[in-house]
């Protein structure tokens, strides 16, 4: 996807092609990019969080996996820290956690640059592009062009995602005179008989339009989705439809619509809605706006494809970051980090089918030690941590993180929200909107689990596991060392983790 709000400068890039490779065979890199060493040891670089490993990253992109392997795409511009044109970027892992740097899978071309999009495995080779008896790795993306606007192409790969083929008859999907018209999330949808169709879910200005196809070339519309109660602040991007079990054992969808501007916080952030997909149209169930993650830097999340059933979770990974401020934060060599991967599930909640944002379990894998909280304020040794807390029954909260330097971030459990305030947090004046103070509505919601997440630059808080999630950036002149509790019960945990690089 774009930022439908980027400089104009950005916009007017003129793509020169020649230097960009025409050939529909990307050519394979024999070296891969270090994981490992001093370029991972930058100030504000995060330690278990994923990180290209120079200049700009935006969204997850072509999230698959395959034969043990978790393969991560991203919007990358390779020749700068800032948003420029947009290429594929590429990185495996066999947890989520610890990451292996590929060269860069897809090239703009003569169509376009190479915007969001995703992966799957074409089990059964519906389209044709596997040769000798694989199932190809399928990369369905946006081609972005300045005059000839956006439309859908796709790339094969049939050695696990090392080297890629662009498909001789790009596009697949012309654009019916729509400015914006990106960001493809393709999935299987089986009819229960034996047969199905591909499902593409496409963002489309301001709403989202479903096609099918038989084989992931010839697509036909079926329906489109944008109901008047949903949330319309800005254009519609990045979005990805998806079937869940609910408590009662029964098969509700899941679609999730990113929005830039428009978050309740401001800026960019996602909206999702729960119900009903029956192949060709979907109903949401009630009428009410719902958010994925209530902090500023979660954006563009979707989710991986092809998870094994034996594992059957639904895995999720967002773009920690906003186009509030995302080209202008304080960190250089690379820009920009991804999210903890978490785990979403539905529960029920005020008679509404609700999601739950959970870190994975591999996230234990990390810890180094632990020890326990007893005491209202607490010296920690190292800012990479787990903060496991309990909030008293019946009393408002505090948890305040803060420096020698007096820099401070302060997350307050109030009556009927919750309210974090970073203003004082160390590096904020690169941008007026970045001092800003958080809230997210509790709406009868009864916190008693506190989960923080601190990395080197950021915090990820989990309010009873995941039932309410506020993600943040920081930028500390000095690490958030102190702790301060009021509301807490004396039965804390702190768990230090290790890095990943």
């Amino acid at each position: 996807m774009k930022n439908s709000f980027k400089p104009i400068a950005y916009l007017l890039i003129t793509f020169a092609f020649s230097a960009c490779s025409e050939n529909k065979k990307e050519q394979k890199a024999e070296i891969e990019i270090p994981d490992s060493g001093p370029v991972f040891d930058e100030v504000y670089r995060p330690q278990y969080h994923f990180t290209p490993a120079e200049n700009w990253m935006n969204d997850p992109n072509g999230m698959v996996y395959l034969d043990g392997e978790y393969h991560l795409f991203y919007q990358h511009n390779p020749d700068s820290n800032v948003w420029g044109p947009m290429h594929w970027g590429h990185a495996v892992s066999t947890d989520m956690l610890h990451w292996k740097h590929l060269p860069i899978a897809l090239y703009p071309d003569s169509l376009g640059t190479i915007f969001s999009g995703s992966a799957v495995i074409d089990k059964g080779n519906t389209s044709g592009l596997g040769k000798g008896g694989v199932n190809p790795m399928v990369a369905i993306f946006t081609y972005h062009h300045p005059e000839k606007s956006q439309t859908q192409g796709i790339a094969y790969s049939n050695d696990k995602g090392r080297t890629w083929t662009k498909y001789e008859n790009n596009p697949v999907l012309e654009n019916p005179g729509i400015p914006d018209f990106r960001d493809p999330k393709v999935s299987w949808y089986d009819h229960g008989d034996g047969t199905g169709k591909w499902i593409m879910t496409l963002a489309v200005k301001d709403k989202i339009s479903f096609y099918s196809s038989p084989n992931l070339i010839d697509w036909k519309h079926e329906s489109d989705f944008n109901p008047s109660w949903a949330s319309y602040g800005g254009v519609w991007e990045c979005p990805d439809l998806f079937p869940l079990i609910d408590q009662e054992g029964h098969e509700k969808w899941v679609l999730l619509v990113s929005i830039n501007p428009g978050g309740p916080n401001g800026g960019s952030a996602t909206q999702y809605f729960t119900g009903n997909f029956d192949g060709n149209s979907f109903n949401a169930d009630g009428k009410e706006v719902k958010w994925i993650d209530y902090g500023a830097d979660n954006y563009a999340g979707v989710t991986w494809s092809d998870i094994p059933k034996a594992d059957g979770r639904r895995l999720f990974l967002g773009w920690m970051s906003n186009w509030q401020y995302a080209n202008i934060v304080p960190t250089t060599v690379w820009r920009s980090a991804m999210t903890l991967p978490r785990k979403l599930e539905l529960y029920h909640f005020d008679g509404k089918n609700l999601l739950a944002s959970r870190p994975v379990q591999e996230i234990k894998t990390l810890y180094d030690n632990s020890e326990k909280i007893e005491a209202k304020s607490h010296l920690l040794r190292d800012e990479l941590f787990h903060l496991d807390l309990k909030k008293k029954e019946e009393s408002l909260a505090s948890i305040k993180l803060s420096n020698e330097l007096g820099e401070e971030v302060i997350l307050s459990v109030e009556e009927d929200k919750i309210v974090f305030d970073r203003s004082k947090s160390g590096k904020v004046k690169f941008n007026k909107e970045f001092q800003a103070i958080h809230e997210a509505p509790l709406n009868g919601l009864e916190i008693y689990d506190i989960d923080i997440y601190s990395d080197k630059s950021s915090l990820e808080i989990f309010f009873n596991e995941g039932e309410l999630v506020l993600t943040e950036i920081i930028f500390p002149n000095a690490p958030l060392l102190k702790l301060d509790l009021e509301g807490i019960e004396n039965n804390g945990e702190i768990h230090y983790l290790n890095s990943t690089w």
